[in-house]
């Protein structure tokens, strides 16, 4: 499978990313059908699949449940193999999301997130924004980050955004962003723009509408889409099903 450097930094990651909330939530979710957590078993092989196919990007956070944790046991020693990209700012506590966004919780969210991953660095950091993009990013979320960068405990960081003010100011701010696009959504398209200009990362989120795309679009076509667009650099899918990774990175 294609790799593509993640901006300006030194990472290279496959054009199709891992998306792993469902394997360690199926609360609060919002795709079109009801699932049961996975295996561990099912989770293995899953990985070993995607690692076969050439993906080497994992896309996680602390808002997913037990997904870090339970990639943590499933990853042991094969750590360089794959570059983990988790977020910070949100978490999943008894069937609700919460947001913590200051400096102390942010420094402790990674600290966590490597120890449940069982690793002593991160190769992406994202910022889980609850929508207030901007203000959180002029509130300094992105300076623990950069400090944590310099300590050597974090390769990259930047924002998963809902916004294209917040979107573009990430850009300008930090080494990558990740936004929603796909073929029945391209509002944020301005922000991949902006990104490419600017020589970062950009990490794609919804690329299959959380499964909900209308039966026009094949998921294959949708990421052939995605992935078209000047900027991208990875999507990310989530998926239980082997045979459906499968078809969807066929290209």
């Amino acid at each position: 499978m294609e790799k593509r450097r993640l901006g300006s930094t030194d990472i290279d990651i496959s054009v199709v990313g891992l998306g792993t909330v469902k394997f360690g939530r199926n609360q609060g979710v919002k795709y079109p059908a009801a699932f049961d957590l996975p295996s561990d078993e099912q989770c293995r092989q899953l990985l070993n699949l995607a690692k076969a196919i050439g993906i080497n990007f994992l896309d996680t956070a602390p808002a997913y449940g037990s997904s870090e944790t339970r990639l943590g046991q499933f990853l042991k020693g094969q750590r360089h193999d794959w570059v983990i990209s988790t977020k910070v700012g949100e978490s999943f506590e008894n069937g609700e999301s919460q947001f913590n966004f200051s400096v102390d919780a942010i420094i402790a969210s990674v600290n966590d997130s490597l120890r449940r991953l069982n690793t002593d660095y991160l190769d992406v950091v994202l910022v889980h924004s609850n929508g207030d993009d901007v203000a959180l990013i002029e509130a300094g979320v992105f300076e623990p980050l950069m400090q944590l960068k310099s300590q050597g405990k974090i390769r990259a960081f930047g924002m998963s955004t809902k916004t294209i003010a917040g979107g573009k100011l990430a850009v300008d701010l930090s080494d990558v962003v990740m936004v929603s696009f796909n073929p029945t959504y391209t509002d944020e398209r301005d922000v991949i723009v902006h990104a490419h200009e600017k020589q970062k990362g950009v990490l794609i989120k919804k690329a299959l509408a959380s499964g909900h795309l209308v039966e026009t679009v094949s998921p294959i076509d949708a990421l052939r889409l995605v992935l078209a667009e000047p900027g991208v650099t990875s999507a990310v899918v989530g998926t239980l099903n082997p045979q459906h990774l499968l078809e969807n990175t066929c290209f």
